[in-house]
């Protein structure tokens, strides 16, 4: 009976090794081929459709989900002397609109926006220490919260010039003395190919880089 629980100890204990060795090879593979973050959003062109004049809105029925050319006069804006056409600045699908017909509106004032939905793109935000690993062309493989049983195919783009921070409304300054480094991300423009109805702009997104 001792001799068996001793060969049934042995036996674990080398499963247990084995694991390890298999985790830590999986880890090593892992971490030297592919380069991960969920820190990404998925974006989209985004353009405001503003009032040429101050006057009454006319012609106006815009909403969530439809589809203007660039250029196209979708409505008009009349101040009781002349009336001018809205224009929309870009081809593009409304997904926000943010005007009633016949109501007073202001020069400059935004009444819709639409957004390029046949390009989307993902937006990533990677640590500095893994920008030296990645570069234009690199494949990505792409999952997003709003269709995540779905594994889309990419490629970066565009990798940004200058950290986050760098843009920050409010950068922060040390005037204390004290120093408390911080890992910075670089923004990185990545391509996603054939997304599903399901992906939206803004929708979290989990990304891993193939280096």
């Amino acid at each position: 009976m001792h001799k068996r629980r001793l060969i049934l100890i042995n036996i674990i204990g080398i499963v247990i090794v084995v694991g390890l060795i298999a985790g830590g090879a999986f880890f090593y593979y892992e971490n030297n081929n592919f380069v991960r973050t969920d820190d990404a959003v998925v974006s989209a062109d985004i353009m405001q459709v503003v009032a040429p004049a101050s006057g009454v809105l006319k012609d106006w029925n815009m909403k969530a989900g439809k589809h203007v050319a660039k250029t196209e006069a979708i409505g008009k804006v009349s101040d009781g002397k002349e009336t001018l056409p809205v224009h929309a600045m870009d081809s593009g699908t409304v997904i926000k609109n943010e005007a009633k017909a016949n109501e007073m509106v202001q020069a400059g004032q935004v009444l819709a926006e639409t957004a390029d939905m046949n390009n989307l793109y993902i937006t990533a935000n990677i640590k500095e220490t893994d920008i030296k690993n990645i570069e234009v062309g690199n494949s990505v493989d792409i999952t997003v919260d709003g269709d995540a049983d779905t594994t889309f195919n990419g490629t970066i783009q565009e990798i940004g010039y200058a950290t986050n921070s760098v843009f920050s409304a409010l950068p922060s300054e040390n005037s204390s003395g004290n120093y408390t480094k911080v890992t910075q991300k670089v923004p990185v423009k990545i391509s996603i190919q054939s997304p599903s109805s399901k992906v939206l702009p803004g929708m979290n997104a989990e990304i891993k880089i193939s280096i």
